[in-house]
């Protein structure tokens, strides 16, 4: 996966929620530390922060894009008392977010990029692959991803140092490297626990379909982008609806449709019920229960994100689909929308 990406370190996770938290330690998020990142994602993005100690404030996305707005993160910056530990922008629906933009925010402060790239594996950016750009480049390998593990995750990283980090924290903390022990070894049997770590290692088996998947990836990466053009051709006409933004470099983990908000869960509910796997991506993440109270969030905080929510339906959407499967949900979704004219 390290070679794909263009970077010398890879380092699996058990998956993807496992792999946000090893990249917040990582990164040093502990009490008192915070990161910066989009209410539009699942919750596992800002959860990875909680989990070591941190806190997580949000930035509202930008309508071109879905994604963490950079004039967001570059009005919050100015204004912090203290920096975060990261700014961490998700690439959602496999919309490659626009690193460079948050560069240019972040400046020369000491603040670490991270991605979550969990929708956008095999996606690049001016010909790039996603994981090269950012300080460390989180994937999930989830069976809905766009390949699998069975269930899995991944930092991709450039930095020796976080990659050692990042491998303590998926192995209890335990290294067998003679060449990092703190005390002389006893023997060849002699191991050190280093650091708090967890058990979030990837299986062999596992490993060995996802080296498998991997032979496969850009063949579906091609089909996915032909599957999204093929809807935004189809939905061009209908005034109804608003397809999602486009990228060159997107990878189409998701086909994240907007209709009138009166008509989503009408259309969501005809759907399913002609058995077709739509699905809502996603509840914004300042409106969970938790995090109302943790925060004293509530609507109306990130506008943009909660008013794509209000209308967002996912269409189907994988390799193995059609142009017939294609037209037959476009046609759906016109009959579902006259149905509840």
């Amino acid at each position: 996966m390290a070679e794909y990406a263009g970077v010398p370190y890879g380092v699996s996770f058990c998956n993807g929620t496992a792999a946000l938290h090893g990249a917040m330690h990582a990164a040093g998020v502990g009490p008192g530390e915070w990161v910066l990142t989009s209410p539009l994602t699942f919750a596992s993005t800002a959860n990875g922060a909680l989990f070591t100690g941190g806190d997580v404030v949000f930035g509202d996305v930008h309508p071109e894009t879905l994604c963490l707005d950079p004039g967001e993160v570059r009005k919050i910056l100015d204004k912090a008392e203290k920096l975060p530990r990261a700014v961490v922008p998700v690439s959602y629906a496999g919309h490659p977010a626009p690193l460079e933009e948050y560069r240019k925010a972040i400046g020369s402060r000491d603040v670490l990029l991270i991605e979550d790239a969990c929708h956008a594996l095999g996606g690049d950016r001016e010909g790039q692959k996603v994981g090269f750009h950012a300080d460390m480049t989180v994937l999930s390998f989830h069976p809905v991803k766009h390949i699998t593990t069975g269930e899995g995750g991944m930092v991709l990283t450039r930095s020796e140092e976080l990659a050692k980090s990042l491998r303590l924290f998926r192995t209890h903390g335990i290294t067998k490297e003679e060449g990092d022990f703190e005390y002389p070894s006893h023997g060849p049997w002699y191991y050190e626990m280093q650091d708090l770590g967890w058990n979030y290692r990837l299986t062999d088996m596992q490993c060995a379909l996802g080296i498998s998947q991997m032979k496969r990836l850009d063949s579906f990466i091609v089909r996915r982008r032909e599957i999204a053009g093929l809807y935004a051709k189809l939905f061009a006409e209908m005034e109804e609806v608003r397809t999602p933004p486009r990228h060159e470099g997107h990878a189409w983990h998701l086909y994240p449709l907007w209709v009138v908000p009166e008509k989503r869960r009408g259309l969501f509910e005809y759907l399913r019920s002609r058995e077709m796997g739509v699905q809502v991506h996603y509840l914004p993440v300042h409106l969970h229960p938790y995090y109302r109270k943790r925060y004293g969030h509530g609507e109306g905080d990130f506008p943009e994100a909660e008013g794509f929510y209000e209308g967002e339906i996912s269409l189907p959407m994988f390799p193995r689909m059609t142009d017939e499967d294609v037209h037959r949900v476009v046609t759906e979704v016109r009959k579902g929308l006259r149905k509840l004219d």
